[in-house]
């Protein structure tokens, strides 16, 4: 199995350092996505790191997208959806018939482009996955929800006014409360789709300052248009064009040796 060597740095009281191994956390084999006719996804593999930030790069309508919701299968809910191949969570076929889909998306959760708070309170927000599986005990969930917040960075700027409705809150605030209700039911892998596109640049330094944190507790995949955002986030960058993957590696070699022509006239600009 391919490993990294990387140290990991934990925010706590007090920072703790430590060296460790990092292993494949999803592995992707052979993946082929069909619109109806339309070859949308071409054969791609690809293996995911744990604990790292992975960005799929490439033009609008090349794949990335839908290649990141087939790794929750949230491409199950578009009609005419033809997937083939494999894609392995933990080593196990998330495309195997007797996955709970329900259960694989609360291991996968999906934070998308434009914030989508729920017409509820801040508390409310965060503490609905929980309750939507079971969860009942008030201070259980007065706990999760500060958790949450905290991890996502939001609980000193809304912690007295928890039962303020979600919408009030500004466009990066409202992105990072979704991050939170995600992280409210426990995932491993976090996928991002264009987390920033609709925020402005103080807040998107401040998502950016957050990937780097959670990337020590979750394993991220993040799709993003903005090459300076791919090479300021990401550990691993892949590039997509016309449904295939052209190259695949660690950030700083794709941005600074890029193997393929293709993969250089993307990133310095040449189309795109």
């Amino acid at each position: 199995m391919n490993q990294l060597y990387e140290r990991e740095i934990w925010q706590g009281e007090k920072t703790r350092v430590r060296d460790r191994w990092t292993e494949d956390k999803i592995q992707v084999e052979n993946l082929n996505l069909f619109y109806g006719e339309f070859h949308a996804i071409k054969g791609v593999s690809l293996n995911i790191k744990k604990n790292c930030v992975t960005a799929l790069i490439g033009p609008s309508g090349c794949g990335k997208s839908s290649f990141l919701r087939c790794l929750n299968r949230m491409n199950d809910l578009i009609e005419g959806v033809n997937v083939q191949g494999a894609v392995y969570l933990d080593g196990v076929n998330i495309y195997n018939s007797n996955v709970d889909v329900v259960d694989l998306r609360k291991r996968v959760g999906m934070v998308f482009q434009r914030p989508n708070p729920f017409p509820l309170s801040i508390y409310e927000n965060v503490a609905y996955g929980p309750r939507i599986h079971g969860l009942k005990d008030r201070r259980r969930l007065d706990e999760i929800v500060e958790t949450s917040l905290r991890e996502a960075a939001l609980w000193d700027e809304v912690k007295d006014r928890l039962n303020s409705p979600a919408l009030r809150l500004s466009g990066g605030q409202q992105q990072r409360l979704v991050i939170a209700r995600v992280l409210a039911v426990n995932p491993e892998v976090i996928l991002m789709d264009e987390p920033a596109s609709a925020l402005d640049p103080i807040s998107t330094a401040k998502l950016e300052d957050l990937i780097h944190l959670l990337k020590h507790h979750y394993t991220i995949v993040i799709v993003t248009h903005n090459m300076q955002q791919a090479a300021r986030v990401s550990d691993f960058t892949a590039f997509f064009l016309m449904g295939e993957m052209i190259e695949y590696g660690e950030t700083k070699n794709i941005f600074t040796h890029p193997q393929d022509r293709r993969t250089e006239d993307y990133i310095t600009g040449r189309f795109g």
